[in-house]
């Protein structure tokens, strides 16, 4: 009984060439047109593992975790020195989707880098800046910016602690002037202080003080018949104006007329009772 034999069935030509393009597992070295060329691992003809991209035109070269084509997972971005004609790092940390998210550290400069969280290419969540004039800055960031409570410590020692807003000073802070010994308890409005309080503060150990302390100031609340307006004071209802004298005895000979910076005790009718070198007294009428 004669066999018959069937020929098998080939393959079309391009169908065997797109099998052997296709790009799976370690590659050596891979070129695109343009110049670029990645060595490192492959998934799906797309860069998925480890590996090293270099871009001709930019002069960068990132190596690190790819996923699907894109860098995700730890890797470090590195770009051409013009001055040099050398690589110098500028991030290293988390990416996603192909940007920076997570943590990381960013390089602008020799002497200026930040340390923190990222989110889309950007600082957000917390982080510290080291600026190149000595300058630090930790605390909150959102989109690029201080956003939240922070510190601001500068070169010269003195700091700022309270919130920012769009990298601003803006809400309740403190300011810590540790050259002249003083500390400023305020609100804060777009970088400028709007009312607040200031007192001495480590004064004895600061470089530079201030010539004289800041007097303390003390307040006592009166009603009727103290005078609150500026007519011609009665001194038939003004019962209490001894009481008062009584108790604030002046350290110079006279009595003074004026406001608070010579010292002494004022109502709103501008009337001082007496003065003194360490305190200063301010009448509340009521």
């Amino acid at each position: 009984m004669p066999i018959s034999k069937c020929p098998q069935k080939s393959e079309a030509l391009w169908k065997v060439w797109d099998q052997k393009a296709q790009k799976n597992g370690l590659k050596h070295q891979v070129y695109a047109v343009n110049g670029d060329h990645y060595v490192g691992e492959w998934k799906d003809n797309m860069k998925h593992g480890k590996g090293r991209q270099i871009w001709k035109k930019k002069g960068a070269i990132y190596e690190g975790d790819w996923k699907l084509g894109k860098r995700d997972g730890y890797g470090t971005l590195s770009l051409l020195d013009q001055e040099t004609g050398k690589h110098r790092r500028v991030y290293s940390g988390w990416w996603k989707g192909d940007k920076k998210s997570g943590y990381g550290i960013q390089f602008f400069g020799p002497k200026e880098y930040y340390e923190g969280e990222w989110c889309g290419n950007q600082r957000n969540g917390w982080g510290r800046m080291y600026y190149s004039n000595g300058d630090i800055f930790e605390g909150q960031w959102r989109n690029d910016k201080p956003e939240g409570e922070g510190m601001l410590r500068l070169k010269n020692g003195n700091r700022y602690e309270g919130y920012w807003q769009r990298g601003l000073k803006n809400g309740s802070g403190r300011f810590f002037h540790l050259d002249h010994g003083q500390l400023f308890e305020g609100f804060w409005v777009d970088d400028i202080a709007k009312c607040g309080t200031m007192i001495d503060f480590g004064r004895d150990e600061a470089p530079e003080p201030t010539r004289f302390p800041i007097p303390e100031t003390l307040m006592a609340y009166w009603r009727k018949p103290w005078p609150c307006s500026r007519r011609k004071r009665n001194k038939k209802t003004d019962t209490r104006l001894p009481e008062l004298q009584e108790k604030v005895k002046p350290t110079s000979s006279t009595a003074q007329t004026g406001a608070a910076p010579t010292g002494g005790v004022s109502g709103d009718s501008g009337h001082t009772l007496g003065t003194s070198s360490s305190q200063h007294w301010i009448i509340l009428c009521q």
